[in-house]
């Protein structure tokens, strides 16, 4: 079967150092699926890893993906053959670059019936990361009555991971801002059901003081962390929360945190995989995504589509992503292969 590598990390001036490789067909084991992938979407998390050193070459990028299951290990309870799934995978098993993946079943939920399979792919790992957020991080309530009066504000609301945490918060019954700094961002933003977008590109603070919407219950930083650290503490309400899922580039001061007794999380989706941590959890927050999208109150959220996995669609996906003007998400069709 094919698959495309790279044997080193690089950088994207460096030239294409993707290569096609044929690798064998894996076997399900255990509570393991084999699944025929359909389409892939492209992540920042995927450029990042990239760039970092290879531990055992070469190394399959890719977490995203939608497809049929063709196979199953002899534990498997929750799918069968010929089932349509999407995923968002795990940092030890080979990435979604390739036509056949096997992963962990419990990792897995059922494809929304309305979707294809590229606007299915454009959602897992963004939407899980939403999750994990707000349900286990901020601790939201299930109940959208409960959640009715509070706030959450979202720097970089029309990226993939706030694209779909919007339209999750609103569900819940959350009141949410978002920030975007282009004409059809912000038009992104709204149509994904912000309450109001800030232009981030002017003063902020002026910007909500205006509107009277902070300070909030809850900030999700998506973007900057550096940049946004000292704004975030100012806007989040006292005993408020922050959560941002961007490494800090340079050291910032925690002290800063203690006058309004703010909480301040780094969220890392895949950490609930590598340390083994109730996983059934990535296929209970699918479920229930999937269950939101064929009732029609989530949506997708694919922007642009590449046709066919190859080593040059590869190359300019990540292209797309370091460019850092992709609204939505990046999906790769590989129906035909």
């Amino acid at each position: 079967m094919k698959a495309i590598g790279a044997d080193r990390g690089f950088e994207l001036s460096e030239g294409n150092l993707f290569y096609e490789f044929d690798k064998t067909k894996p076997e399900p084991k255990g509570n393991e699926l084999l699944v025929k992938v359909k389409a892939i979407s492209v992540n920042p998390v995927d450029t990042k890893i990239r760039q970092a050193p290879v531990e055992k070459a070469p190394r399959i990028l890719g977490f995203d993906a939608a497809g049929v299951v063709e196979a199953t290990g002899p534990d498997c309870e929750l799918f069968k053959v010929g089932d349509e799934v999407y995923y968002s995978g795990a940092s030890f098993y080979d990435g979604s670059n390739e036509e056949y993946q096997v992963m962990d079943e419990r990792y897995v939920g059922e494809k929304p019936s309305n979707l294809t399979f590229t606007e299915a792919a454009s959602l897992p790992l963004t939407a899980l990361t939403a999750y994990e957020v707000l349900f286990d991080t901020f601790n939201i309530s299930s109940n959208p009555e409960n959640n009715k009066g509070k706030s959450l504000f979202i720097i970089n609301g029309a990226g993939g991971v706030g694209s779909i945490a919007t339209q999750i918060a609103k569900a819940y019954g959350l009141e949410v801002v978002t920030t975007a700094g282009r004409e059809e961002t912000k038009a992104w933003s709204e149509k994904m059901g912000a309450d109001l977008v800030i232009n981030h590109k002017e003063d902020i603070k002026a910007q909500l003081d205006e509107h009277q919407v902070a300070p909030f219950d809850y900030v999700f930083c998506t973007y900057d962390t550096d940049g946004y650290y000292e704004l975030m503490i100012d806007l989040v309400k006292a005993r408020g929360h922050i959560v941002t899922i961007v490494a800090f580039d340079e050291k910032q001061d925690l002290n800063l945190l203690k006058g309004k007794s703010v909480t301040f999380t780094h969220d890392y989706m895949f950490g609930r995989a590598d340390y083994g941590l109730n996983v059934i959890t990535f296929h209970r927050h699918l479920t229930d995504l999937t269950k939101k999208v064929e009732a029609g109150t989530y949506q997708h959220t694919k922007t642009k589509e590449i046709q066919g996995l190859t080593t040059e669609t590869l190359y300019e996906a990540h292209q797309l992503l370091e460019n850092q003007s992709m609204i939505g998400k990046l999906v790769i069709n590989m129906e035909n292969e």
